[in-house]
């Protein structure tokens, strides 16, 4: 028998022809013919050929087709010189109406019935382990000596037919450093199943235990690793177990095909092509990934709404990059609750200011759009003006249909974690985010104070204590948009506000979120929010990691995404509905068309314009 030492140098072609004879004492190809082209095997009748194709292309991230053989055919010319696919894998398996029902060394045995199927090569991701070892990363199963390890996700695939299950994942440790270097090391090569697909917690996935692959061994983290989860072309198998087709065969996972087919490198382009890595949760432990081009169009909406119109001193509240964090945070989310409502005029009816309904609703609008889940929470007081608010935006077409409108009261000390859980399971939260758009916020003495330090308390219900909770929720992130320092979420730079805002040292918030944006008027903040889920939702690179390289681009649905961002013309309609229900300027309680004391045409409709046009839709 020929031992594992120098496999990683050998040509593909004595490789194959080792394994044709039989002579290999190793349990998997990984680190073999490096730089070379693996690839996972799947056989099936010919009757089924088609559909499964149609399968690779609509789920091209852990089944990118490299080759489709002709019924009975048993090589593949444009992928190897000499091959012969019935003995050039180590092992395979027969499936027989989708239960696996042997491993074999060889095929030959079968060369009648194969006569009237076809051999699919698909990518794999042992192809680019070479490629992240020139980036200087570790690959740990190929250290530990061990076949990488595979898990079953809880991701469906796009059915096609009678092909219909879930996406299988490799999972490989990468040092925390070295996250961003393993993601541009593996992008460009595509047929290798590009970028991963989740960094992070595994439960994210529907995996339960690392210790337990569903294939291949366990590999070991070292600390300071965090797991990182590739497309996995054992999914194959998965669609062969799901079709039951009456015979089929594979390679057992981990055994490659090795192609004379090199992986060339592929040079990084422009900020397009490059990718940033971020962290957007804690707990669960959760990253994701967006272009360099799309971040940077997002960073530059944060410091268009980062002026200081009213020179109050915010910009020494501006953390840098919340607005690109929040907005990759909500562009995961599922579910998300919105709140607003700051009673500063509270010697007028309604008592509410014209400073947060409106960014609320740009928000609600481009997640509708983006079908997620979207919920409002307001004061009991104020349920009858939100409702009008609410119509009013269905019928000037900023929001597609109502949203629910829901109130919270405190009756218990679980009664922020029942409404946020299914019967006050944290396990199961009905929100994944939640969003404060200047909404007021409580202070360190537990009152709610508007910038002239006047309590406000009696008009604002405890809405804080669901941010509170919240932090005790795995997976629920919050985020706070404010202008003053005394809204919700602004507890993260209080000491900033304390020191650098009129009266910050009693009107300053004391409850955080885990993001803060801080724009010259909040309204700007929740406009620039909805064209960053834009740019975001129009990022390829984004996108992918977001479907989990499965189904297809959602670029198709672009119009509805642009349709839904705010525009000048119907902002102008809604300040003017919100006025004649007599909601009134924060700073100076006008019934004009004016927010915080500035005039909505020569200010608010400009900084619109400049964020509309950093995002490339320039709307009237």
């Amino acid at each position: 028998m020929i031992l594992t030492g120098g496999l990683k140098s050998l040509l593909p072609h004595v490789l194959r022809r080792i394994i044709r004879c039989n002579r290999l004492s190793i349990s998997n190809t990984s680190g073999m013919a490096e730089g070379y082209k693996q690839a996972n095997i799947v056989i099936l009748p010919k009757s089924l050929a088609d559909d499964f194709e149609k399968f690779c292309h609509a789920n091209e991230g852990p089944l990118p087709l490299l080759y489709r053989s002709k019924p009975g055919d048993w090589k593949c010319p444009s992928l190897s010189s000499d091959s012969d696919i019935r003995t050039d894998c180590l092992q395979y398996r027969k499936y027989e109406h989708g239960a696996c029902t042997g491993s074999l060394t060889s095929l030959k045995e079968f060369s009648e019935q194969l006569e009237d199927m076809v051999t699919f090569y698909l990518g794999c991701s042992f192809s680019f382990e070479k490629a992240v070892q020139t980036a200087g990363i570790p690959v740990r199963n190929v250290e530990q000596n061990r076949n990488v390890s595979m898990y079953k996700t809880a991701v469906p695939c796009y059915p096609v037919s009678a092909f219909c299950c879930n996406l299988v994942v490799t999972m490989r440790p990468i040092p925390e450093s070295k996250l961003e270097a393993a993601v541009q090391a593996t992008s460009e090569l595509k047929e290798a199943h590009g970028a991963p697909i989740h960094m992070g917690d595994p439960g994210l996935l529907g995996i339960q235990d690392l210790s337990k692959p569903d294939y291949g061994e366990p590999v070991c983290l070292h600390p300071g690793d965090i797991p990182v989860f590739w497309a996995c072309g054992v999914t194959g198998v998965e669609a062969i177990i799901s079709c039951r087709a009456p015979l089929a065969f594979t390679h057992s996972p981990g055994c490659m095909f090795i192609t004379d087919l090199k992986n060339d490198n592929v040079a990084v382009r422009s900020s397009r092509d490059i990718t940033q890595v971020h962290c957007i949760s804690q707990d669960p432990l959760h990253y994701t990934i967006v272009s360099a081009e799309a971040a940077q169009k997002i960073k530059t909406l944060e410091t268009l709404i980062g002026i200081d119109p009213g020179d109050r001193g915010i910009t020494h509240l501006r953390r840098q990059d919340e607005l690109l964090k929040a907005c990759l945070s909500l562009s995961h989310a599922r579910s998300v609750l919105v709140t607003t409502g700051f009673p500063t005029n509270f010697t007028h009816e309604p008592p509410e200011e014209n400073d947060g309904p409106p960014g609320a609703l740009a928000v609600a609008a481009i997640l509708q759009a983006l079908e997620k889940e979207v919920a409002m929470v307001t004061d009991q007081r104020a349920m009858n003006l939100n409702k009008k608010i609410i119509e009013e935006a269905v019928q000037l077409g900023i929001l597609k249909r109502p949203i629910p409108l829901l109130t919270y009261q405190r009756e218990s000390a679980d009664s922020a974690l029942m409404f946020l859980c299914e019967n006050g399971n944290p396990r199961r939260p009905r929100f994944d985010h939640l969003v404060a758009i200047e909404r007021a916020g409580m202070a360190a003495d537990g009152n709610y104070y508007n910038a002239r330090k006047v309590n406000i308390k009696h008009l604002v219900d405890p809405i804080d204590e669901l941010f509170l909770a919240a932090q005790t929720i795995p997976g629920v992130t919050t985020t706070g948009v404010g202008d003053g320092g005394n809204e919700l979420g602004m507890g993260k730079v209080k000491d900033a506000v304390k020191k650098h805002i009129k009266n910050g040292d009693v009107i300053a918030c004391d409850v955080e979120a885990d993001f803060t944006i801080v724009a010259g008027v909040s309204n700007w903040g929740g406009y620039a929010i909805a064209c960053a889920l834009y740019i975001l939702s129009t990022c390829e690179t984004h996108d992918r990691y977001l479907r989990k390289a499965v189904g297809f681009p959602q670029l198709s649905k672009k119009p509805a995404w642009v349709s839904a961002l705010p525009s000048v013309t119907k902002e102008e309609k809604l300040l003017k509905a919100l006025v004649q229900l007599g909601v009134r300027s924060g700073k100076t309680a006008s019934l004009e068309m004016e927010v915080d004391g500035l005039p909505f045409h020569s200010t608010h409709s400009l900084v619109l314009e400049k964020l509309l046009h950093q995002v490339g839709t320039d709307r009237p």
